[in-house]
């Protein structure tokens, strides 16, 4: 049964993120630990005691379409009135509308338990807070009037819709049109496939945020407009009026997240309404859409990245939990008579302390790049400075965080044997609902095509050669604490960092020459590799601040486990980067 880990998720937001340094500051209001810790907590046990034990349900059950009304999985609808009674939905929305205005790092920690506990049902809010931020940024005055208390509540849900049977990644070949209307409306027509929680009755409202294209648009990106599509329209005193013009055709039958209903809409073809046609409002500018929904996109960019995060933490308790009852063979050096808990084998041991290692640096990366994003909005002097930062680290954070959910699920399988290929055991459940994250909201290829060729050049490079001065300085002050736990971390992050120094003014030398295919060819490594020297890097930090403290031993052995059994990587994935384009360009022959 999955626990939040209330004290490390405290622990890193305050001596790893940033968060202990930014309240003493005063940059996050009156926010004090005590009320921190607080929300984390009973965000714990309601992820715990509440959500988790509905997992199951959900995953054998699944969405299902009858009688054209989505139905999630016994419980679910209570279960989610029960998390907006808590007025989770409203954490870091602004005041005004009803929420709280704390800060994205505490969100991003309660997501992490939501995701944790049920990755499926954690999609709802997360999609639904996305469109919050996009209808705050680039709404009307008259649509934020009319629909975001309720959204900000939860009591109405939120949607984005991009995908069509012929446009995933490249956005720009939508054909979902838009025609203008006298009253200042428009009139949607067409369909969109893999809406998450794109229907279903736990809401009184569902409001959608969808691309099209105006008949006179230009071609591509350039063309795209973002509208507001509610399901039922709203009333000018807020009531709920007549079902619009659009419904759940299917659902689509996925790998994992079953409780999650992935619906293809089809809009405006006469089943509801007295015309053709989805009543939509305009969000932002005719033909500026993409950079309306960009808004809404790099939300769900690092809340997926967090979901990586949350499986990553719950298949590493289900294996640990496993791996202590668990008996087999005899452990070298064992004293005892019988068979040894097989968390006494090396082997075993290894696995788990990967699982750890990843589970903790994807979580410091993507409360990290939270915090930019706080203190972009609440450090006025740096705001730019913290932009960059933010932007540099969402795709890392996407893709690291969502790599390591997968390849820790993955191991922890391994750890429970055959029983982990057994569903009863829970851990193929991790794996498969895991196995969307590194695809959906960019796939990771495209995070890297991201980091790359917009992130690692932003200010010609400047940005990140401070960056990883920062972090020299986590691994001086590991060389200079003299701690013989750390063995030798140090060493190991200085050449990890020399490294990504290395692969970073490579990549920025090819792209300054136009060599961009060669700079593309080493994205995906140079991903990992930032990510891994992150993990070391923010470990270390971990351990630094807490020597003092009972933890503070346990942190450091993990952190030297990590440098001196991951970060060996980082070299060759440098070779990768550098020597790897040309046996690319001319292994194609191969798959002719």
């Amino acid at each position: 049964m999955y626990k939040a880990p209330v004290e490390e998720i405290a622990f890193t937001l305050k001596h790893v993120a940033g968060m202990g340094q930014a309240m003493e500051e005063g940059r996050l209001g009156d926010l004090s630990g005590d009320v921190v810790d607080a929300v984390l907590t009973e965000a714990g046990r309601f992820a715990g005691d509440v959500m988790e034990p509905l997992a199951a349900i959900g995953d054998r059950q699944g969405a299902k379409l009858v009688d054209g009304k989505v139905v999630l999985p016994d419980g679910w609808e209570k279960l989610y009135r029960d998390w907006i009674a808590g007025g989770w939905n409203g954490l870091t929305a602004p005041e005004e509308f009803g929420g709280q205005g704390l800060p994205h790092m505490l969100n991003i920690a309660t997501l992490e338990m939501w995701n944790s506990a049920s990755m499926a049902f954690g999609l709802a809010p997360t999609l639904t807070m996305g469109a919050v931020e996009a209808l705050i940024a680039h709404g009307s005055e008259d649509l934020k009037r009319k629909y975001l208390t309720k959204l900000v509540s939860g009591e109405w849900t939120g949607t984005m819709n991009l995908t069509e049977p012929h446009a995933g990644s490249d956005v720009g070949a939508l054909r979902t049109r838009a025609e203008r209307r006298d009253d200042g409306t428009y009139r949607l027509f067409g369909q969109k496939i893999f809406i998450t929680w794109g229907d279903h009755e736990a809401a009184e409202n569902i409001v959608h945020f969808v691309l099209a294209r105006l008949p006179d648009a230009p071609a591509g990106t350039r063309g795209i407009s973002l509208f507001l599509v509610p399901k039922f329209l709203v009333n000018d005193d807020g009531s709920l009026g007549p079902r619009n013009d659009y419904f759940a055709h299917s659902l689509e039958h996925k790998l994992g997240i079953h409780g999650s209903p992935t619906c293809t809409i089809i809009y405006g073809d006469g089943k509801y309404g007295t015309e053709k046609g989805a009543v939509a409002w305009l969000v932002g500018e005719e033909n500026k859409g993409l950079a309306c929904m960009f808004t809404m996109m790099n939300n769900a960019r690092l809340a997926v990245g967090i979901q990586g995060v949350a499986i990553a933490e719950a298949a590493t308790q289900k294996a640990i939990a496993y791996a202590k009852e668990r008996t087999q063979g005899r452990a070298p050096g064992t004293t005892s008579a019988g068979m040894s808990p097989i968390i006494e084998h090396p082997d075993i041991a290894r696995m788990l302390l990967t699982m750890k290692a990843l589970t903790q640096g994807s979580r410091a990366i993507c409360y990290a790049c939270a915090e930019a994003i706080d203190m972009s909005h609440r450090d006025p002097g740096r705001a730019r400075h913290w932009q960059e930062r933010a932007a540099l680290l969402t795709p890392i954070a996407k893709s690291f965080s969502t790599d390591a959910g997968v390849d820790v699920a993955s191991l922890g399988i391994q750890v429970h044997g055959g029983m982990g290929f057994i569903e009863e055991t829970g851990a193929a459940r991790l794996l498969r609902d895991a196995r969307i994250a590194p695809i959906y909201e960019g796939t990771n290829g495209i995070q890297a095509i991201d980091l790359v060729t917009r992130k690692l050049t932003i200010a010609d490079g400047e940005h990140l050669r401070g960056f990883t001065h920062e972090l020299r300085e986590i691994a001086d002050a590991v060389a200079r604490s003299n701690l013989d736990g750390f063995g030798e971390t140090a060493e190991r992050l200085y050449a990890a960092i020399t490294d990504l120094e290395a692969a970073s003014e490579w990549l920025l030398v090819r792209q300054a020459e136009g060599r961009i295919a060669e700079a593309l060819a080493g994205a995906t490594p140079y991903q990992r590799l930032f990510g891994l020297v992150l993990t070391g890097c923010y470990l270390a930090k971990g351990g630094l601040a807490d020597v003092a403290d009972g933890e503070g031993e346990k942190r450091i052995a993990l952190c030297r486990f990590a440098a001196e059994n991951m970060l060996d990587e980082t070299t060759a994935l440098t070779d990768r980067i550098v020597a790897g384009a040309a046996s690319l360009e001319a292994a194609r022959i191969a798959l002719a």
